[in-house]
């Protein structure tokens, strides 16, 4: 085998101007689905760097292992790897991990998808995954509803007649825009409550925007 070539997953010759080709093309895919996809909707730098580097750093990986001939196994199990993956210093909220599993899914399907593939498949697939992670995200964005648990010291205001007053106090303390809480636990003996304070995370984007 020529050294310019390397094996795909099929244990077909992969040129490296095809190699340089299925980059380029998961390249642009990221670069669409990290600048102009996540960080225009959710304004967060925190993560930009991670995308890129997760999704370059395992088509780079996917693409040279590829020969060691083990098939899907192998996709399978860097697919299985990095999408249970969690930094231990920092709880990754559910959306950005979504992304993670985009950048892992192009970087696999870029580099392990077999050369008998026309490319106008591979582009319409990337542009497939695109385009529903931007409908899903902007067009068909769900009210998702978090909470705070809070340790409350007021403990006049929990009875059910006053709710709207301990609502009101919350919002007024928090700075969320809370519209609902639950009462966990009494402790009679401190004069303190255990709540859960509800809010959507919608209102505060659109609140920091």
């Amino acid at each position: 085998m020529p050294p310019n070539e390397a094996l795909d997953i099929a244990g077909n010759a992969l040129p490296l101007t095809e190699l340089l080709l299925r980059f380029l093309l998961d390249f642009v895919s990221i670069v669409i689905l990290v600048r102009f996809i996540y960080y225009p909707l959710h304004k967060q730098k925190d993560y930009l760097f991670t995308f890129f580097l997760f999704n370059i750093l395992i088509f780079i990986i996917c693409a040279f292992l590829s020969s060691s001939r083990i098939k899907l196994g192998f996709a399978f199990g860097l697919f299985a790897i990095f999408s249970i993956f969690r930094y231990r210093t920092v709880t990754i909220p559910v959306k950005e991990m979504g992304y993670f599993f985009v950048c892992i899914t192009s970087a696999v399907l870029n580099a392990l998808v077999s050369n008998e593939m026309n490319y106008a498949l591979l582009l319409g697939a990337n542009a497939l995954i695109l385009g529903l992670v931007l409908v899903l995200d902007r067009y068909i964005s769900i009210n998702h509803e978090n909470f705070k648990e809070i340790a409350y010291e007021k403990i006049e205001l929990i009875k059910p007649q006053l709710r709207n007053e301990l609502i009101a106090d919350l919002t007024s303390r928090t700075g969320l825009p809370i519209h609902r809480v639950e009462v966990i636990n009494i402790n009679f003996l401190r004069d303190t409550a255990t709540i859960h304070a509800f809010y959507y995370a919608n209102e505060i984007e659109t609140a920091v925007k």
